[in-house]
């Protein structure tokens, strides 16, 4: 039976952190498409697709042999050093110490760095710009398939996630395809901050999880985790500030 007080924010996790990285790799397939045109790009895209569908196929069975105890402490520290990273980048760009994520001056840049990578290369332009579309693809992509573990795998609730992913990721699509252009106008940022207290939480939850905790209140611990990593991360933010 489906628990919603697990699921729920799985789905949601699994949704912020997936529209910050499906953000990121639309910018870059933006770029091709607007340097090369769209059929370079969707080349790209899909053969990025296809791979990390491969990848998903795989991974999928592998997780069910592993006993569950293993696969929460193993993904729990994992995602307990990957949400820490987001936030400590989150709260340090909030405080000011280091310059706040601008999709536009990626596009710009990205433009100018597959425009000098055509222009240097000898082999086919459109191959150069569908490459760079698939390795944006790829690597964002396989961020999401880990987030998705991360946060579904510790109650084998991989559905669960996958829906919030998939959500972000058509919400992503379905926005830069009317606005066709950089999708600036996300607060990146604010989700970082947001995403990474999520998965800080659920780094702790599923550690004490895999070591056999029992949780004071069991799925509602996670509030109270991720309260207590936002306290935290809005006190590093001012006194970096």
């Amino acid at each position: 039976m489906l628990e919603w007080s697990t699921a729920g924010p799985a789905v949601g996790a699994a949704f912020l952190a997936s529209i910050v990285e499906v953000v990121e790799a639309f910018t870059i397939v933006l770029v091709v498409a607007t340097l090369r045109g769209w059929k370079p790009a969707l080349i790209g895209t899909g053969a990025a697709l296809c791979a990390l569908t491969v990848i998903v196929v795989i991974l999928g069975p592998l997780l069910d042999q592993v006993p569950l105890h293993l696969l929460q402490l193993v993904i729990g520290i994992l995602l307990l050093l990957f949400g820490i990273g987001w936030l400590r980048k989150a709260a340090l760009r909030a405080g000011g110490v280091i310059p706040l994520h601008d999709e536009d001056a990626i596009f710009a840049k990205e433009a100018a760095s597959l425009t000098a990578e055509v222009e240097r290369q000898q082999t086919s332009r459109d191959w150069i710009a569908g490459s760079a579309a698939f390795k944006a693809v790829l690597l964002e992509g396989l961020e999401v398939i880990f987030i998705v573990i991360a946060v579904g795998a510790g109650r084998r609730m991989l559905w669960p996630a996958s829906i919030g992913a998939l959500a972000a990721c058509a919400l992503v699509l379905i926005v830069g395809a009317i606005a066709h252009r950089p999708l600036a106008r996300v607060p990146e940022n604010t989700l970082k901050f947001g995403v990474g207290v999520m998965l800080s939480a659920f780094g702790v939850f599923w550690t004490g999880e895999g070591l056999g905790v029992d949780w004071p209140g069991q799925d509602l611990a996670l509030f109270i985790f991720a309260g207590l990593f936002l306290v935290t991360g809005l006190t590093a933010a001012r006194m970096v500030r």
